[in-house]
């Protein structure tokens, strides 16, 4: 796996791609990861980072409820045919005795 926010993929940046965070307003760290806020892209720290991410996935299965359910249905049939499958199988062996 690549490095690619370490050594001297920084060395071309200005400041070696340290500045301060637009959303913690940290000074003098890293701000090397293009996020989209508010329609416009900006670097953030690491952090900033993956709390947006942390977010985004959280928020994103509350969005659809609708696909859960219907997942959720497809078990509850598969399970009913074996039943019913069963109950015939008693019966054909009293038929043949």
């Amino acid at each position: 796996m690549s490095k690619n926010h370490r050594g001297t993929g920084l060395r071309s940046l200005p400041s070696h791609g340290r500045d301060e965070c637009p959303v913690c307003h940290k000074t003098n760290i890293k701000v090397l990861y293009e996020v989209e806020i508010d329609g416009q892209k900006v670097k953030v720290c690491k952090f900033c980072n993956a709390a947006m991410k942390n977010k985004a996935r959280k928020e994103a299965p509350a969005k659809e409820p609708s696909a859960a359910p219907a997942a959720n249905e497809a078990p509850v049939e598969a399970s009913a045919a074996p039943a019913a499958e069963a109950n015939e199988a008693p019966a054909e062996a009293t038929a043949e005795s």
